[in-house]
């Protein structure tokens, strides 16, 4: 089985939101988005790990920072995970395998994907330290932009690597960001549940629900400007599945149900076939 076809079957068992716009990428940039998407992963299932301490997080999280910084284009997988030796059995696959998602990537994108993943890193290990305090909307601002609103600057660089396609970088940030804000609501009770609280002060589910559409007009915007083309298609079907988790949101439910999410995926598809 070649790592491209195993990195497909992790990410499907990790994710029912990014599999599908993944998987029906061309195969270069299949490959660097599946890398990219994988290094991060690995490292969100440290941050949100049930088992380990802040500081143990934020130690490791520190490390992989550390390791992809100083790695070449020629490192060997087994480099990019030293220092997670002495949790073999309690980290995940998905965190285990970071060495394998991140020498997937393409040689000549690679190096910006790690980057990404080491700043990443670091600004977990962060918030890790400081118990994912968030007081105030800058607060929310700041850590809506850790995890995610660079995840949409790094996409913006993947899309113009692969065939030049621009966009606004400002946009991309609110894509990353009302995504992160609709996970935020979505998890909202399981988040208390471990002492965490990704809410400003005082903010009700409401005034939550409205940053997170504030940021997907942002996210409208930047979809909206793209070409058709994969940047396009790897877009459309996150930012549905955004507003239709709003949606249900907004009528009490908790989440989408799987044929609701099949039901969104298919007009999409019809949509891109007409």
């Amino acid at each position: 089985m070649n790592l491209c076809k195993e990195a497909l079957e992790v990410l499907q068992q990790t994710s029912r939101t990014f599999y599908i716009p993944i998987s029906r990428l061309p195969k270069q940039l299949q490959e660097a988005v599946a890398s990219a998407y994988l290094c991060m992963r690995a490292i969100d299932e440290i941050e949100d790990h049930s088992e380990l301490d802040k500081f143990t997080k934020a130690k490791l999280l520190s490390q992989i920072s550390l390791n992809l910084q100083e790695t070449m284009t020629n490192s060997p997988s087994a480099h990019f995970v030293n220092g997670l030796e002495n949790y073999q059995n309690i980290l995940p696959e998905v965190s285990l395998r970071l060495g394998e998602w991140a020498i997937l990537a393409p040689e000549a994108i690679a190096p910006r994907i790690w980057d990404a993943t080491a700043a990443m890193a670091d600004r977990m290990a962060y918030w890790a330290e400081n118990n994912w305090t968030i007081n105030s909307k800058a607060d929310l601002d700041r850590y809506t932009f850790s995890v995610a609103g660079a995840v949409g600057l790094l996409l913006s660089d993947l899309w113009a690597w692969y065939d030049g396609t621009k966009t606004n970088r400002s946009h991309a940030i609110g894509f990353g960001r009302g995504l992160q804000a609709v996970n935020i609501v979505r998890n909202h009770k399981e988040d208390l549940q471990r002492n965490v609280n990704f809410f400003p002060n005082g903010w009700s589910v409401e005034q939550m629900l409205g940053y997170a559409r504030s940021n997907l007009q942002l996210a409208d915007l930047y979809t909206k400007a793209l070409p058709p083309g994969p940047a396009l298609d790897f877009c459309q079907l996150p930012l549905a599945l955004a507003y239709g988790t709003l949606d249900v949101i907004a009528m009490g439910k908790e989440k989408l149900s799987r044929t609701e999410v099949l039901i969104l995926v298919e007009k999409l598809a019809q949509i891109g076939s007409a």
